[in-house]
Parts: C-alpha cells; sequence; structure tokens
C-alpha cells in the first residue's frame, strides 16, 4: 500500500496541505519533519486505507477541517481595493500569460474557424439535403446563429467592468476571500492546458466575479457560457458579451443546426487555447443552493477535444463559491412556491439598485486543484474508437463515454460541495428548522438554547470534515450575534429569543385566506431552508443511514446497506451521489457516525450507542422534511383519479394538498410547496419507471405506476422493506 500511496494521491489531486489537513479529519496523523513530497512516519494505517479507497476511488478534492492559525489560505481581495483607487485598478497593465500552444486569435478569426469548419461543412449539406433547403440557405442561418451567440472579448470593456465590480462589491460585500493557492496553480495550469472553468452557481453575481478575480491577478480572462435572456437586456447584454459571455437558447429541442454550431463553437475555443473557459455543470442557478444534478451537453462538447486526440490534455477546474447571504434570496423562495420569474432586463437591473443598501457578508471563492482528463480517464476510456471514424464527421458517443462523463460531471459537483465554505448562519438554519413553526413564529426560540445547539452542531461539522467559515478572532457569542444580525430579514431577536419575521403585507380590505397564510409562512420557512441546504452536502451520507437505522429498525449491515441504497435511489436527484459509490457513500457514512460515538460497528452489525441518540435525532430531522415532503407526492399521485397527468396539472394538484395537510396539522413541512422538490420527485420516479412520460405528446403527459410507487412510499415510511429501485451502475466508472 504504502508504494502506492503517492500515485494514489496524484489521483485525488491534493497539494500537501490539503492533504495533510484531509487526514486528519481520517484520524490519520503525520509528525512535523514532513519530507518534501510525502511524509516519514504515519499512524492510523486504518483511517489511511479508508481515506484512499474513498477518496482515490471517486477523485474527490480535499476537505478541511477549519482555517488553520498558520495557514494564509483565503485573501481578502478587497482590502487592497478599498485603500487604493479603482479607476487605477481598472486601467492599470494587464499582463496575463495565456496557453502557450495557442496560436494568436480575434474574435474574428474564431468566429472565421468555426465557419470554415469541415464537421460545419458536414452538417450544413446534411440539414439542406432533409429540409431541401439550399446549402448557402443553411449557411446563411448557421452564420445567424454565430452571431447571435459569440462573444466578442474586448480589454476595454473588461476594464470598464472591473471598475463597476469594484464600486459594486464594495458596497454589498464587507470582504470576498480568494484562495491564492488555487489561484497560483491555475495560473500556471493556463499556460500548460486548455482549461475549462466549473463554478456552482447560486447567484447572478457568479456570473463575472470569476472574470474579475482573474483580471485583478493578471490571468487570462475566460469565456462564459450564458443563457440568452441575458443578451436580450439592453446595453447590458452588449457590455456582457464584450466582457467574454456567450449566449445560448435555453430550449434547443432537436434543431440540429443549433447544436452543431454550439458544439463547433465550444470545440473550437478549446482546440485553440483561445481562452479559458467557464461554464455552470449543473445549467442553472439552484433556488435552493445545493446542488443540482449536472447537464451534461456542455460537458460532452469540451471533453471531445480530447477524445479525437484534437488536444494532449484538458484541465478541469472546480470553482466553489460560498455566500453568508445571497441577494436574490427572497426572489428564489417566491420562485419556488410558484411566483413567475421576473425577466431579465436593464430596467430590472436599475430598479433592484436598493439591494446596494444591504449588507450581504462576506463571499468566498474557493479555486480547486485542476484535475487532468487525461489522468483521470485513464483505463476508463477506449479513445481508440474515436480512430475509426474522421474527426471531422459527427460522433456519437459511445455508452462507455456517455457513462464516464456522467460520473465525471457528478463527481466536479462533488468536488465543489467539499470545497465550498460552510457559514454559522447555516448551522444554526439547521437547527431552527427542526423547531416546530409555531415556535418561530409566536412563542420564540430562546437564544441561549440556539447558541448552545450550534456549538453542538460545530463540533460535529467539524468531526464529518467541513469546510466550516467560523472566525477565530471574535467570541462564539459575537460570532452568532453578527450573524442574526446579518440575516434581519429572515429572522429576529427579542427580549432573547429568536423568531421567524413575518412577511409584509400591504393593507387589504379583505382579510389574509388560510391559504394565503400557509404560502407568506412557507416563503420565509424557504428562505430559512436555503442556507441549511448549503450544509447538506456535509451531513447528507450520515443522515442517510440515521434514516435507515430508524426506518428498518435493524442492526444488520445487509439490510441496512440495502435501505442505504433504496434512499440514495430515491432521493438521486435531490443529493449528489456519484454513480456507482453506494458502497463508498455507506462506509463514510458508517466511519463518521462511529467517529462521533454515535454507533458501535462490527463485522455483521451496527448498533446504536446510549451516547449517539443526540446525533442521530438531529440527523434524522435533517432529512425529514424531504422524507415527508416526498410521502405527500407519492400520495397526490396514488390519490389522482386518471392514471395519465401532466406537469401542470401535477404541481398545482400537491400544491393544494400540500396546504390542505399543513392547514389540518398533518403536513408539520412547507417544503413539500417548493416546485424543485416536486420535480425532483417526478424525475427520480422516472429514472426507476415509476412514472413513465408518453412519447409523442405536445402537453408533456406522464403515465403512472399506482403500485409501484405506493410500493416505494410503503418502503419510504417502513411498511415493507425497502430494497434497491435500480440496477447496481458500473462499478468500474
Amino acid at each position: 500500500m504504502w508504494e502506492e500511496f503517492p500515485n494514489a494521491c496524484d489521483t485525488i489531486g491534493l497539494g500537501p496541505r490539503a492533504l495533510h489537513r484531509r487526514l486528519r479529519v481520517y484520524g490519520v496523523k503525520l509528525s512535523k519533519d514532513v519530507k518534501p513530497k510525502w511524509m516519514r512516519t504515519v499512524t492510523g494505517c486504518e483511517g489511511l486505507r479508508l481515506f484512499l479507497e474513498t477518496m482515490a476511488d471517486t477523485c474527490r478534492d480535499s476537505g478541511r477541517v477549519s482555517l488553520d492559525d498558520d495557514e494564509e489560505e483565503f485573501v481578502d481581495i478587497l482590502e487592497e481595493r478599498r485603500r487604493s483607487s479603482d479607476l487605477g485598478h481598472a486601467l492599470r497593465t494587464f499582463n496575463p500569460h495565456p496557453f502557450q500552444g495557442a496560436p494568436s486569435c480575434s474574435t474574428a478569426e474564431l468566429n472565421k474557424a468555426v465557419l470554415e469548419s469541415q464537421y460545419l461543412h458536414y452538417v450544413v449539406k446534411e440539414i439542406a439535403m432533409e429540409t431541401g433547403s439550399s446549402v448557402e440557405e443553411v449557411r446563411e442561418k448557421a452564420s445567424g446563429v454565430l452571431e447571435e451567440m459569440s462573444q466578442n472579448l474586448q480589454l476595454g470593456f473588461i476594464r470598464l467592468m472591473g471598475y463597476m465590480f469594484t464600486k459594486v462589491f464594495k458596497r454589498l460585500f464587507t470582504s470576498i476571500f480568494v484562495n491564492m493557492e488555487g489561484l497560483h496553480v491555475l495560473q500556471q495550469a493556463i499556460q500548460e492546458s486548455p482549461v475549462i472553468l466549473m463554478p456552482n452557481h447560486r447567484s447572478y453575481v457568479d456570473f463575472l466575479i470569476i472574470s474579475y478575480i482573474l483580471f485583478t491577478y493578471d490571468i487570462p480572462v475566460p469565456v462564459i457560457a450564458a443563457g440568452i435572456p441575458l443578451a436580450g437586456m439592453k446595453i447590458v447584454g452588449e457590455i456582457l458579451r464584450r466582457s467574454g459571455a456567450f449566449f445560448i437558447r435555453r430550449a434547443i429541442g432537436s434543431d440540429k443546426l443549433y447544436w452543431a454550431m454550439l458544439s463547433e463553437y465550444v470545440k473550437t475555443i478549446v482546440r485553440r487555447g483561445y481562452a479559458p473557459l467557464e461554464f455552470y455543470v449543473e445549467g442553472l442557478r439552484s433556488r435552493t443552493l445545493k446542488s443540482l444534478t449536472p447537464k451534461l451537453g456542455m460537458m460532452h462538447m469540451v471533453l471531445e477535444p480530447y477524445f479525437k486526440g484534437e488536444v494532449f490534455d484538458i484541465m478541469l477546474v472546480p470553482i466553489s463559491i460560498s455566500y453568508d447571504r445571497v441577494l436574490e434570496e427572497s426572489l428564489l423562495a417566491h420562485e419556488l412556491l410558484g411566483v413567475p420569474k421576473p425577466k431579465e432586463s436593464t430596467m430590472g437591473l436599475l430598479t433592484a439598485r436598493k439591494v446596494l443598501q444591504e449588507d450581504y457578508g462576506s463571499m468566498h471563492v474557493n479555486f480547486g486543484r485542476p484535475l487532468s482528463v487525461r489522468h483521470m480517464c485513464q483505463g476508463k476510456i477506449n479513445r481508440c474508437q474515436y480512430n475509426l471514424t474522421p474527426r471531422d464527421l459527427p460522433q456519437k458517443p459511445t455508452a462507455e463515454a456517455q457513462a464516464w462523463v456522467n460520473w465525471l460531471a457528478h463527481v466536479m459537483v462533488r468536488i465543489q460541495e467539499e470545497g465550498s465554505l460552510i457559514s454559522p448562519w447555516s448551522l444554526m438554519a439547521c437547527l431552527l428548522l427542526q423547531e416546530p413553526i409555531t415556535a418561530l413564529t409566536e412563542e420564540g426560540l430562546l437564544w441561549h438554547q440556539l447558541t448552545e445547539k450550534t456549538l453542538w452542531l460545530r463540533k460535529l461539522v467539524l468531526d464529518f470534515g467541513a469546510r466550516l467559515n467560523w472566525p477565530g478572532q471574535m467570541p462564539d457569542s459575537d460570532v452568532m450575534s453578527s450573524t442574526v444580525t446579518l440575516h434581519h430579514s429572515i429572522v429576529r431577536c427579542k427580549s432573547g429569543r429568536v423568531y421567524l419575521v413575518q412577511e409584509e403585507e400591504p393593507a387589504r380590505r379583505h382579510p389574509v385566506s388560510p391559504e394565503e397564510g400557509v404560502n407568506k409562512t412557507a416563503a420565509m420557512v424557504l428562505m430559512l431552508a436555503s442556507y441549511r441546504n448549503q450544509a447538506l452536502h456535509v451531513f447528507v451520507r450520515p443522515a442517510l443511514l440515521a434514516s435507515v437505522i430508524h426506518i428498518t429498525k435493524s442492526t444488520q449491515i445487509d439490510e441496512l446497506f440495502s435501505c442505504f441504497c433504496f434512499l440514495q435511489d430515491v432521493f438521486s436527484f435531490e443529493f449528489i451521489f456519484i454513480p456507482g459509490k453506494s458502497s463508498q457513500d455507506f462506509e463514510e457514512a458508517c466511519f463518521f457516525l462511529k467517529k462521533c460515538g454515535a454507533v458501535h460497528i462490527s463485522q455483521q452489525e451496527l448498533t446504536v450507542s446510549e451516547t449517539g441518540l443526540e446525533v442521530l435525532s438531529f440527523l434524522q430531522a435533517l432529512l425529514r422534511p424531504f422524507i415527508d415532503s416526498y410521502q405527500v407526492m407519492f400520495r397526490c399521485l396514488s390519490e389522482e383519479g386518471g392514471h395519465v397527468f401532466t406537469e401542470n396539472q401535477f404541481l398545482p394538484a400537491v400544491r393544494n394538498l400540500a396546504t390542505q395537510l399543513i392547514l389540518s396539522g398533518e403536513l408539520h413541512t412547507y417544503e413539500a410547496l417548493s416546485s424543485d422538490t416536486q420535480k425532483n420527485v417526478l424525475s427520480a420516479l422516472r429514472r426507476v419507471e415509476a412514472v413513465t412520460k408518453l412519447r409523442g405528446s405536445e402537453q408533456n403527459e406522464y403515465r403512472v405506476n399506482n403500485a409501484a410507487v405506493g410500493r416505494i412510499g410503503d418502503m419510504l415510511s417502513g411498511k415493507i422493506p425497502p430494497q434497491r429501485l435500480q440496477p447496481t451502475p458500473d462499478a468500474r466508472l
């Protein structure tokens, strides 16, 4: 094992500091006199074995226990901006070091290369034959698509955005922390290979913060995949385009020409090393602030040049952006309750300037260690198949390649999760949501009770290996007081008690109906839940096991593992699980519960310890809103008279049923009203074929298998033994 240790760590992609921190989480102690490469003495071999098996197989980046006092890992980039001229920063000499193998290329030359590519020639002729149009007509249409899509990156507009963003960021945030080690590694990686930047997406602020940071540190600014509605914003759309944004339609469907143009445009950028390319692997901005199931279209496009041997390697850089407070917190909650999303417009941007009067705390931008595609796919993808067809011809990826890309996309999202920093408010939100709603709205929760539980939870989250953003230079009481003050829009503290803020209602003639009252409370609960969601990735695996123990009432490892896999299948669209890694997830859950003293584990049995009830109770309550919400939706599907329904029928029906159950006191979670949760249920049921989408239906009709849905509900409630709902994925992936 020791001979393989350096190779395993290379696979994980850890630097020495990150390795040191992560090993401590798993109970492995390093001596202080560490060799330049690895180490001289290590104790705790069992922890090391589990670490390597769990981490090397999934290629996850390092987590961390906390910010060590002797490690200046994050630097506040606004500190310098507050002391110097904003205009001077924008107009200073910008001296980036681009990809060394990339020839100098203008935007016009890039677009010309796309239009003149052999791949596009082939697709244009094929479409002309299929539609009966002339080649010239199809080419003219392709040129129009490219004009709508393409970026027009110009340094002058980067400087303009740099000046504007400095002004805005200094008003919005007290600090923007960036890990300099990751930034320096990125600077080197960009010079050596084409680089793909993959940040998570929680706020509109995400969109150009990466460009702002790279401009600040003389690193080539990226071209960024953006939604087409942003292009329609007067003036702003053009500024974004000239700042590096290229715009993609949201509903491409089966538009063969558009797919070809987008694919070739992206692949040309990667092949030529034109600039780092940035896109959101989750596809959309998360309205719940937890990770979304990755979308694979763009992922396939950026990787294809490597599969075809057109580039030697591609470096994928996961980026984790964490917020103390999100600008759109109220907007996101109302969208989840069915309020239409406001259309992106310049006027809307101007009228939203009141957000500049609020304090949004700190932002952390954590640049993960670049991951080599060449290294990660070694032994997993046979690229020889791509030599059988000319590179310029369209090739459908094999099932093997599709499975690997899906695996890789999930790995990237997991790395984003582990790179994010958990705020004190996220811990407090976890605890507040476990209180009865009447305690939060009427009686209030005792302040000292909340702070004591938060400190207890802080210890637990550190035991689970989380990266915690807890200011060490302030007393704990001040940290918690300031975080509640920061989130005054959600909670308030009065007379030693904490209350959930009630949404203000304009003067009206008629009293608020019970249903309207539920919606008002739900908006505040969903805002609170979004901050809890930022910490869920830390707890979800131990929480699944805690729920399994509660559901099965069993102590047998085999039975617990079977139920664990069942819950992963049910919540496959709710949380991120890497395909084929259920065994490692279960081992990790067992390890953490054992580490915090919640359970005892023998070879065949897992038993609850006397001191573990508090931990297990907290973890079970953490998942209870999801389990209850899913049961409501299973019930709604079973109670519907017909076996065929549309999504537009299902969502209001669930919302109405959940509202009535809340009013009757039968349901205690407002999260069943969330449209994202409702859609996740449909997606999960479709995956296990309990619900099937009818082909050829213009209204997206679904057929429900009532027996299958009822059986899943019975397994979730423990009425019948849970079992895996789908075949185990290929373990090699």
